[in-house]
Order: structure tokens, then sequence, then C-alpha cells
């Protein structure tokens, strides 16, 4: 991890030039609905819709399972076609994305063997929740997180609170905001984000003891 001083430097050089760090996440939108919330069942209309939940697995391990069985393990804040790169951004709680490709499942919406192209953004049942502020985790960036600087000057998202002395990284900033343009951070901004979303991440120094 780099010393006050370096970074201090470093960063004092970056705002003289003008430029922007890229932040690793997208900024914050709408909050979605609370996880208690009914939802349906089963296969409806499109796989694995918003409100539905899903089994624990890797790729296409993953199945829709009702949100009260014991197989529950996360549920759908959000459903996009197309992917994910030209599509809206995922809820602000959102723990991680959920990519769903062309393929022949054992039981599909429309009985033609196929699930379209897509991803869903999903929320844990119960925690951890990487996607919650400070966690250091999921895919956006939100006032509360953290970030360091990683080679090439891309700030990358870390705890707030890293679990132990051997914690992989030290967070180095917290965003404070996310707003349209650099000018309008408040006072005391010290790292600026350009976010996926065009918006612009405002981050403090954090003191290192």
């Amino acid at each position: 991890m780099r010393g006050a001083r370096g970074v201090g430097a470093l960063l004092g050089a970056l705002l003289a030039a003008g430029l922007l760090l890229t932040g690793c996440r997208p900024s914050t939108s709408a909050e979605a609905r609370d996880a208690g919330a009914a939802s349906p069942t089963g296969y409806g209309t499109v796989f694995l819709d918003r409100g539905e939940c899903s089994s624990r697995g890797r790729a296409a391990a993953f199945r829709e399972v009702a949100c009260a069985s014991g197989a529950a393990a996360a549920w759908v804040l959000a459903r996009h076609a197309g992917r994910q790169s030209r599509g809206p951004l995922c809820p602000a709680r959102t723990d991680f994305v959920l990519h769903i490709s062309q393929h022949r499942p054992d039981a599909d919406e429309d009985g033609d063997g196929a699930v379209p192209q897509g991803y869903a953004c999903m929320r844990n049942l119960r925690a951890p929740h990487p996607g919650d502020p400070g966690q250091g985790g999921g895919p956006r960036t939100v006032p509360g997180d953290c970030v360091y600087l990683a080679a090439g000057l891309q700030a990358r998202e870390t705890p707030c609170a890293p679990a132990g002395a051997k914690a992989k990284h030290r967070p180095e900033y917290e965003v404070t905001a996310t707003v349209g343009d650099r000018p309008s951070c408040p006072f005391g901004t010290t790292l600026y984000l350009r976010l996926p979303d065009h918006s612009t991440g405002c981050a403090r120094r954090l003191t290192t003891g």
C-alpha cells in the first residue's frame, strides 16, 4: 500500500492535471424494494424475473426456486434482456449480477427449450451483502463505499473495515457522494471517480494510523 506522502503527491499531480480516476463500479440509483416482499414462484413468462428467487450455484447450476423453499439463496431485484454493458444499471443494493446466456434448460418460460440472453441483479436472502455500503463488493459504487488506488491509477473497492491485520487492501478513500459533475462534489473531496454511468463519485482521504 502506498504511503500517505506518496499518495498525496500522486493525487496532487492528478488533480493539477485535471484528470479523473476511473471507478470500479457505477454510481447509485433508486433503491430496490424491500427483501421481505411477496414474489411469484416457479417459471413465469421470464426465467428469474423480478421478485423471483434462485438457488445458489455456479453458471448454469443456478435454478429458479420458490422463495419460501429451503433452497432459495438469492432473489431478483431487477431483470434485463441483452448484455449488461449495454443495458440499465442494477439497483444500488445488488450483491451480484447473474448473467443468463441463451441455453436449453430442463424447463423454460414458453416451452421452446431456450432462455433468452440477459442478466439478473441479485441480492442474497441472508448475509453477507457485499453490495451494501462499505462492504467492499457488488457491482455498484455508492456513498459509504471505500476504495484504494491500484496499479494504473485505478480506484478499486475494498471493505471500509477490513477483517484482520492481513487484509489484502486497506481503504484509502471513502465515497461521500455521487453527483452529476465534478464541481458539485462536497467540500473536502480529494478524489474524483468517473463512474460508468458518466456521473462523478466524490471521495475523501481517510486518515491512516
